[in-house]
């Protein structure tokens, strides 16, 4: 008798834990080079250049950064909005004005001051860039396990490129995958620039998010 395998959710815990591992093990030079290149390719996708709003996020601890990337964007004259975290892992939204414009949030979050325009925000947005530990080649994202994105992406159209920024090595065959995960349409890797994900041109049917 075979033992029953284990859970989505034990699995993607595991995953966790291991994808954080590597990421903690990096070097910070790796991780500063790989938030350059990430930003550069970003500036230079046609989509992104012609995004009136631009759904962004500002990169804490090990993640790639996007600092220098929010900071661009804003600069050249997209309207950049960043997630402002609410009590119950809802994500709304406000603009980001500037470095000044920011201010400690909750989970060590910088998150902006500006008042906030709604959960609906990022339906408005022409391009969405999220953070994700690991992304799959159907677009399945491993995030960090609040749910936080999984609500806000069900909120987003279909034809709006959702693009997740990662480290190289996290373009994987398959995520574990639960109900509610919502897929992301591309990554963008500092080696390898922005990857189409074809597996997720169907993605994310609704799964009970409003």
């Amino acid at each position: 008798m075979h033992d029953p395998p284990p859970s989505a959710a034990a699995d993607k815990a595991e995953l966790r834990r291991q994808l954080s591992r590597a990421r903690i093990e990096m070097p910070d030079s790796i991780r500063n080079e790989a938030g350059r290149l990430i930003r550069d390719h970003l500036l230079e996708m046609p989509e992104v250049a012609a995004a009136g709003t631009i759904a962004a996020y500002y990169s804490v601890g090990t993640e790639p950064d996007t600092r220098s990337l929010v900071f661009a964007l804003w600069k050249r004259g997209s309207y950049v909005v960043l997630p402002v975290l609410l009590g119950d892992g809802d994500l709304d939204w406000a603009s980001y004005e500037g470095p000044d414009s920011l201010a400690p949030g909750p989970r060590g979050l910088l998150q902006p001051i500006e008042p906030l325009r709604g959960a609906q925000t990022v339906a408005r947005a022409d391009v969405v860039l999220v953070p994700a530990l690991a992304v799959d080649l159907s677009g399945n994202r491993l995030g960090r396990g609040g749910g936080s994105y999984d609500r806000a992406l069900a909120r987003v159209g279909p034809q709006v490129p959702v693009i997740a920024l990662i480290y190289d090595t996290e373009l994987l065959p398959s995520v574990p995958v639960m109900p509610h995960d919502q897929r992301v349409r591309a990554v963008a890797r500092p080696g390898y620039g922005i990857t189409l994900l074809p597996g997720a041109e169907s993605a994310n049917p609704p799964h009970g998010y409003a």
